[in-house]
């Protein structure tokens, strides 16, 4: 996909992924919460559960909430559920720890099923639906990596930390969160009401795009050998022997996609967002410095075995970076699409519906 230096990427998913305008959700959603809440503590539930078990036509009612219950992610409103949800969890109600550097690169997982609503006529998850959990996994792992700079972001009249190249003053706006494009190669397929995982992980970045790695994982499959993150520290995890256990006969599908940071119309290179996440450490001349602003790109780094996990000093977090962005260039390369379309010049077969 092409776009203006500054200007706004038509997918879309762009606007169905912007974290804008944070601030002013907050107080809509906890007065939606507590009207409910109040709601819900005046009604007499024992009388309604009663009733809902045992009047008439509670048969159809019972078929009617087990259906609801296996197919609640695919119902009116639940993708703007879960999207929120992973927004407040992760940046209001529980505080992500700082891990640092050497959390960079490490994959975030989440987990969910395949309902029948999701099933095609092959009984298998329908490839369309692969996209919607790909926003739930990407806004999980930038949510909690990046919690500290859309902090900062979304108050950047005060925090200064993006300001205008052209002024040196704070750009005004809100923040948001762009989705670019995304890509999906699909490998085996997910049965019906079967469990996944996925596991989305930082790739790369350049001068304006944060790539994002997600792999569709059966459940249990993988285990890290280690948590990061404290909290998971009781979670079972696995032996160092178990490291390379032929994924590729596993994984579902793999998916690349690209976000886009923004306050206002201004395009905020990804190394700032990382770097006040404290996601990066130091590095001589700083990481938007060069011709190509990520940093002096002729550093050799050939030496850093990235199959040892040691210290994530500059060079690793460079040499892990250049990794990534030899797969990035070959799915860049496929916005050259949006040059192929004639817009009917040679004709068309035939126009039909539904579509």
């Amino acid at each position: 996909m092409r776009a203006r230096p500054n200007g706004r990427p038509h997918d879309r998913a762009m606007s169905s992924t912007r974290i804008g305008g944070f601030a002013m959700t907050i107080p809509i959603i906890s007065v939606a919460v507590g009207s409910m809440g109040y709601a819900a503590w005046r009604i007499n539930w024992p009388a309604l559960v009663q009733s809902f078990l045992t009047g008439p036509g509670r048969t159809s009612r019972l078929l009617l909430l087990f259906f609801i219950i296996f197919n609640w992610k695919t119902l009116p409103f639940a993708w703007t559920y879960r999207i929120i949800y992973a927004m407040l969890y992760h940046m209001v109600f529980r505080k992500s720890p700082k891990l640092g550097p050497r959390a960079l690169f490490k994959p975030m997982i989440s987990e969910t099923k395949a309902p029948i609503l999701e099933i095609d006529y092959n009984l298998h998850k329908s490839n369309s639906t692969y996209f919607a959990d790909l926003d739930i996994s990407r806004t999980h792992l930038c949510a909690y990596l990046l919690r500290p700079a859309i902090r900062s972001m979304s108050n950047n009249a005060k925090t200064r930390l993006v300001k205008d190249p052209r002024t040196g003053e704070p750009v005004k706006g809100n923040f948001a969160i762009a989705l670019g494009s995304v890509m999906c190669s699909f490998k085996r397929e997910i049965s019906s009401f079967q469990s996944y995982e996925l596991w989305s992980r930082v790739a790369t970045w350049d001068r304006k795009w944060l790539y994002i790695i997600t792999y569709f994982m059966p459940k249990g499959a993988a285990r890290p050998t280690e948590w990061l993150d404290p909290r998971f520290r009781r979670v079972r995890t696995r032996d160092h022997k178990d490291a390379t256990s032929g994924w590729q006969k596993k994984i579902h599908a793999t998916a690349m996609s690209k976000y886009v940071f923004k306050v206002g119309r201004l395009t905020v290179h990804p190394a700032t967002v990382l770097s006040d996440s404290g996601l990066l450490p130091q590095r001589p001349g700083g990481w938007v410095s060069g011709p190509n602003q990520v940093g002096d790109d002729t550093v050799d780094v050939s030496d850093i075995n990235l199959a040892d996990d040691g210290e994530w000093d500059w060079r690793r977090i460079e040499a892990q970076r250049r990794e990534g962005m030899k797969l990035a260039a070959q799915f860049n390369a496929l916005d050259g699409l949006h040059d192929s379309f004639d817009g009917g010049n040679y004709g068309a077969i035939a126009r039909f519906g539904p579509g």
